[in-house]
């Protein structure tokens, strides 16, 4: 069973007289006035077909506070553990019960259950407050993308084949604890060894034929699992329905890993990107690409940001792309929140199109500022020279709220797994910049 909220705040919950205290503070006061918002936590927290009964859980308000301590001052899971039993003013803003201190893997548990959708729910209703205060009115807005890469290693075709080996041979062990009788050998030091003979290879016939190894250890092992897969019989209890899961899971990945690599080595063919698995563990990843730099491998944002450096829309895409083809979706989904166009808008180049000039102008945007011009007049964007200016300097400023959430709230890599975990992660991270920014903007 689990409660919304502390019912009794210990009156020993003080803030530190520091900066980082007083910053704590304020975003304690707003959560206060929209308490709410516990109730979207509480539906994320609750487990469908379990009963409310039994022993009472973190609360409610806890683990959204917890959630927002994590990304605010980007901590692993145990040391918001460590900071929550050690410091008076993280236990002042946790609203932890007395005398609980949580583990790091009910941390873990309850912050990871927090929905995209609700991080979403609680930015928009941070924006709404900044509006009221007249602190953000999304008149004038600036644009831009950037790419929050997953946790993986920089993929290749040798170290996928050498994942999905070693991932087999895992769950062949598995199987034998579970009563397989399937006979079988571990290839995982073979497969090692023709993984690191590809990477060092000095010519195309030495690797070629290495692949050819690798790949025939590859089937070999997928040959053993189908085999226990098959023999494994699934009255073993529930420890038997996980483990046909987890192969059910990973084996049509296994297969799209053996395909391309065949496709690309031994046939010759450039794979097209969008056919391309990144990561036997985040297969969700894409392979980004942006103009001649180098390529990550995520997820690419496109964020919206306003005259306070409030983040005010972001839109987790999928696939790569281009910026020309984005520009108009963020303008009507402003236009849906705040119920008009932004008077001034600026983006980069790369959504510059004569197509997007004119109906962000029939929408009502008065002055459209592109960065780079792109064959576009400086009089058909804005109404003058010195407005173009100001409105592309005004541009430059998303650089450095994209930066300040790379390096300060973790969006440069997300480290939760799964495509629904990175939404949460990068909206979690999003919320707790903008809380932070609205009370350094909030006058005391």
């Amino acid at each position: 069973m689990r409660q919304e909220r502390t019912v009794q705040s210990s009156v020993f919950d003080l803030f530190a007289e520091h900066e980082i205290g007083r910053e704590l503070k304020a975003i304690s006061q707003w959560l206060d006035e929209h308490r709410d918002l516990l109730g979207l936590v509480t539906r994320d927290l609750r487990r469908h077909g379990v009963r409310e009964t039994g022993r009472a859980g973190l609360p409610t308000e806890a683990v959204l506070r917890c959630a927002l301590l994590k990304q605010h001052r980007q901590l692993s899971y145990q040391e918001l553990a460590f900071h929550l039993d050690d410091s008076a003013s993280f236990r002042a803003f946790a609203r932890l019960p007395w005398g609980w201190s949580p583990k790091k893997s009910v941390l873990h548990k309850t912050i990871c259950a927090i929905r995209a959708q609700t991080w979403e729910e609680i930015n928009r209703r941070l924006l709404t407050s900044a509006r009221r205060d007249r602190l953000e009115n999304g008149k004038v807005v600036r644009v831009d993308s950037t790419v929050t890469a997953a946790f993986i290693h920089t993929p290749s075709d040798n170290s996928l084949l050498w994942d999905a080996v070693r991932v087999m041979v895992r769950l062949l062990y598995a199987a034998d604890a579970l009563g397989s009788a399937t006979p079988w050998h571990d290839h995982c030091r073979a497969a090692k060894k023709r993984a690191r003979t590809i990477e060092y290879a000095r010519s195309r016939l030495q690797r070629v034929k290495s692949y050819r190894e690798l790949l025939r250890i590859t089937h070999k092992t997928l040959a053993y699992l189908d085999q226990a897969a098959a023999q494994l019989p699934l009255a073993t209890g529930p420890a038997g329905e996980l483990w046909q899961a987890t192969v059910c899971h990973y084996r049509p990945l296994i297969e799209q890993i053996i395909a391309q690599s065949e496709r690309r080595v031994l046939g010759g063919e450039a794979v097209p990107a969008g056919e391309k698995l990144v990561s036997l563990f985040e297969p969700h990843a894409d392979i980004i690409v942006k103009g001649r730099r180098d390529v990550d491998y995520g997820h690419k944002l496109n964020l919206t940001t306003g005259r306070s450096g409030l983040i005010l829309d972001l839109v987790i895409e999928a696939g790569n792309p281009a910026d020309s083809e984005r520009l108009l979706p963020m303008l009507e989904r402003h236009i849906a929140f705040y119920g008009q166009a932004p008077r001034q808008a600026a983006a980069d180049g790369g959504f510059a199109s004569r197509a997007n000039l004119s109906q962000a102008k029939a929408w009502g945007v008065r002055d459209m500022a592109f960065h780079k011009k792109a064959g576009l007049k400086i009089e058909d964007m804005v109404k003058s020279r010195w407005v173009y200016r100001k409105l592309r300097n005004f541009r430059a400023g998303i650089e450095a709220d994209i930066s300040c959430l790379k390096r300060a709230y973790g969006l440069a890599c997300c480290t939760w797994r799964g495509l629904t975990r990175f939404k949460a992660y990068v909206w979690s991270s999003v919320v707790a910049y903008n809380l932070a920014l609205f009370a350094r903007l909030t006058p005391n």
